[in-house]
């Protein structure tokens, strides 16, 4: 199946396209997308694919996820979020274990968010008793996938206003040097506030003083104006 899936992406492949993504995903030498590598498709198109291909085992999963362009490694990580949905308690922590040990081709944001939440948080709430002690690992990484990892992890434990490790995590990636660092953890800050305002201003009023700038500002943009404009002035 590896083959045919290549091959399909391969007929809908569009130069344009993949120079656009080469710049957007900041693939020059030492941008953190430094040397990938696009096909240039369009995301609703690989979805399609990976549903059409949902059977796919995990040596042609593993192939795709290791593959060298950014697209194929995307429907690979597709593929396991489908039938992450579809199968029982048992293969769900057999493709969170395939998914961990994988995770040198999961190496951009988008392959990050668009497949953590649904494959990482989603086992850990149906299994409550799971440790979660990995994703406070991943914080401290020098690995800058598995610190993005460790708190998009918790986007959908926020909707379900379980915001503990949340800030936990933010916390400890406070003083993270990485752009990419700063913006997931402030938009997981803003969700946080986006159900519970308390909840992140008690965060806010204990940490903002020690949060980068950008970070802070972003955190707080949905607050009104005379709140933003007071924590800006700490």
């Amino acid at each position: 199946m590896y083959t045919k899936i290549i091959k399909e992406l391969n007929q809908i492949a569009t130069p344009q396209i993949a120079e656009h993504s080469k710049k957007f995903f900041k693939t020059w030498p030492w941008e953190y997308g430094e040397w990938d590598k696009f096909l240039g498709i369009r995301v609703p198109e690989l979805r399609k694919i990976a549903k059409k291909n949902i059977k796919a085992d995990f040596d042609d999963i593993s192939k795709l996820i290791e593959n060298e362009y950014h697209e194929v490694r995307l429907v690979g990580l597709f593929l396991l979020v489908y039938q992450f949905e579809k199968v029982d308690s048992l293969k769900q922590k057999e493709i969170l274990e395939f998914y961990m040990n994988n995770l040198k081709g999961i190496n951009n944001w988008d392959l990050i968010d668009t497949t953590t939440p649904h494959i990482v948080w989603k086992y850990l709430f149906l299994n409550p008793d799971e440790s979660r002690d990995f994703l406070y690992d991943f914080a401290k990484s020098d690995n800058l996938w598995k610190r993005r990892i460790s708190i998009m992890a918790t986007q959908a434990f926020i909707r379900e206003k379980q915001f503990l490790d949340t800030l936990k995590l933010s916390e400890i990636l406070l003083g993270d040097e990485h752009d990419l660092i700063h913006k997931a953890v402030w938009w997981m800050l803003r969700e946080v506030g986006n159900r519970d305002e308390k909840v992140l201003l008690g965060f806010l009023d204990k940490y903002s003083k020690k949060m980068p700038r950008t970070m802070l500002r972003y955190a707080i943009e949905r607050l009104e104006e005379n709140v933003r404009k007071d924590y800006m002035r700490r």
